[in-house]
């Protein structure tokens, strides 16, 4: 039997206007820091900025250059947390205007549900489409119920 290759995602390229600037808004809204270890790569103008939210085992290369979000290259980036980080996320996402496709403030209301997981859909501020998903389906459930009827949890 052959031996089976096996990957994993190391990272995606964004391009941005201003490296630190769009890390400070990922730090902000999904918790990315800088990888220090690769942090000298964005002295080189034309190197990437590292940021991760897993201490880089998966992460984020900023890009200085314009924006290419319109012009595609992908169609979304989603990003996986349990129950408890869905329920921060939508926290978060109210402290900082995130709003859905509609342009309505990002809560319990504007999940999708999946019937496995549930995912919200936003926009970093440069265009770039984004998702935050859940598999913990059942306690994630309990928790947007909850928060649909506007009773502390």
């Amino acid at each position: 039997m052959a031996d089976v290759l096996r990957v994993q995602l190391d990272h995606v390229e964004l391009f941005v206007p201003d490296r630190y600037e769009a890390a400070a808004w990922y730090e902000r809204a999904l918790g990315f820091t800088i990888v220090r270890e690769y942090e000298a790569w964005a002295a080189d103008p034309g190197g990437p900025l590292m940021i991760s939210s897993d201490g880089g085992a998966t992460k984020l290369a900023l890009f200085e250059g314009a924006p290419s979000a319109a012009a595609g290259g992908f169609r979304r980036v989603a990003f996986r947390t349990d129950a408890r980080g869905f329920r921060e996320f939508l926290r978060r996402a109210g402290e900082l205007g995130l709003a859905d496709a509609k342009g309505n403030g990002l809560g319990a209301g504007s999940t999708a549900d999946h019937e496995k997981a549930f995912s919200v859909y936003f926009t970093d501020p440069h265009g770039y489409r984004l998702e935050v998903t859940c598999y913990d389906y059942e306690a994630l459930g309990t928790i947007l119920g909850t928060l649909r009827q506007g009773a502390p949890e």
